[in-house]
């Protein structure tokens, strides 16, 4: 049953993503890029939904009374990645339109990355790492400035269940030099769609966010540390039975 219910929701993934992918590539060209990120939203909010109601999986949410206030109040979110879940979910949840960091490969996969590659995100060159730095930071100040919030997977990759990956400075280094905070969220979702899985288990996805966290008078690792202690902290709190043989390192409590 879990089988065939993971195989309907890949199935409605795959029939939506091509009308969807190239119905964005065709209205971007009258729609502008806040247009754009809600047209996405809503393909988005599809997926979860479907998720939701074909594999019983549900989410909880804590911490929004940490988000800042206000149209063009700037924030950096930091965001545990565990699963392509969390790609799809956080848009559904914040009051702001997000941009991605992403690398530039994803915008040539056909219909999703066409749909991508037509929004107003940062996609970079990792090969070409001091350039891709400096178009994170000219494309995150305009971003910012604009009261769109800018979203990063510190890990760089989905790590799988009960471990914590190599947090990367690059989000602390973008905080920095914007003068945004940074907005730690810790996210469950391996305990129903694991990386590299195709089946979904129902249960509940709980996503947690911490209190913003200045940048100012920072250095980007020390500020990385905090983010990474909150996170694995709330990780191994809202997730135990993951990290039963592992208890919380003396340098990740909070």
């Amino acid at each position: 049953m879990l089988f065939l219910r993971s195989l309907v929701h890949a199935l409605w993934m795959l029939v939506t993503v091509v009308p969807w992918g190239l119905w964005m590539v065709v209205s971007s060209l009258w729609s502008n890029g806040e247009q754009m990120y809600w047209k996405a939203a809503r393909w988005l909010r599809w997926q979860t939904d479907a998720l939701s109601i074909l594999c019983g999986v549900q989410y909880r949410v804590t911490g929004r009374e940490n988000l800042p206030v206000g149209r063009t109040a700037p924030a950096i979110l930091l965001v545990k990645h565990q699963s392509t879940l969390e790609t799809f979910l956080m848009p559904s949840l914040m009051p702001h339109p997000l941009a991605y960091v992403f690398k530039r490969e994803l915008i040539y996969i056909p219909f999703f990355g066409w749909a991508m590659g037509r929004m107003d995100m940062i996609h970079i060159d990792r090969s070409q790492r001091t350039q891709a730095f400096n178009k994170v930071v000219e494309q995150g100040k305009r971003l910012l400035a604009q009261g769109i919030w800018v979203i990063m997977f510190p890990e760089g990759t989905r790590i799988p269940r009960g471990q914590a990956g190599n947090y990367k400075s690059g989000g602390t280094r973008l905080a920095i030099a914007t003068g945004a905070p940074v907005i730690p969220i810790a996210v469950t979702s391996a305990k129903v769609w694991p990386r590299k899985a195709f089946i979904k288990r129902p249960g509940i996805v709980d996503v947690s966010i911490g209190k913003p966290i200045p940048s100012e008078g920072r250095s980007a690792d020390e500020l990385m540390r905090e983010v990474q202690a909150w996170i694995e902290a709330e990780m191994h709190r809202l997730d135990p039975e993951a990290y039963a043989k592992d208890p919380v390192p003396a340098s990740e409590q909070v």
